[in-house]
This record gives structure tokens, C-alpha cells and sequence, in this order.
């Protein structure tokens, strides 16, 4: 996932990689590094406030910009993997 790309997806805002996000339990955290469950209390959250452009909610895996093309990629290195293993 090294070339996943997230932002925004209202305002395009690009994630800096601080930890912005609070969960409910007052944990604090980067919700990126961990696709939105709370490492402390092991909450999933479904949706992910923009913290620094618009302040708007959305759902947390429309931020995840061409996941049709990482999807596509890693079938293909499974499907790799499988007839090398044949």
C-alpha cells in the first residue's frame, strides 16, 4: 500500500501523518496508520472528520483515492505468487 493515495475526499486536504483524530475513549491518534480502528480500545470508526481543510465528515474509505487500481495490482502479484507455486 506504499502508493495508496488519501485525501479529503470534499476538500482534497492530503493527511500530514500527525495524529489528529481522537476516538471516542480519548485515544489520539493517526487514523491512517491503522484504517481507522483505534488501536487502544479497538473501535472501528466508519467515518473520518478532515481535521485541517474543510472540517467535514465522510466515510472513512472514500479517503483511499484508486483503490480499483491497487486492488487490480495486488490480484495480480496473488495470481503471480499462485502459478509460481504451481
Amino acid at each position: 500500500m506504499d502508493d495508496l493515495k488519501i485525501s479529503c475526499p470534499k476538500c482534497e486536504w492530503v493527511p500530514d501523518g500527525y495524529p489528529y483524530w481522537q476516538c471516542d475513549c480519548g485515544y489520539v491518534w493517526n487514523t491512517f496508520d491503522t484504517a481507522a480502528k483505534c488501536p487502544s480500545c479497538k473501535k472501528q470508526h466508519v467515518y473520518t472528520q478532515c481535521p485541517v481543510g474543510c472540517h467535514q465528515m465522510s466515510p472513512h474509505i472514500d479517503w483511499y483515492k484508486d483503490l480499483d487500481e491497487w486492488l487490480e495490482e495486488i490480484i495480480a502479484q496473488i495470481n503471480e505468487i499462485v502459478e509460481v507455486e504451481k
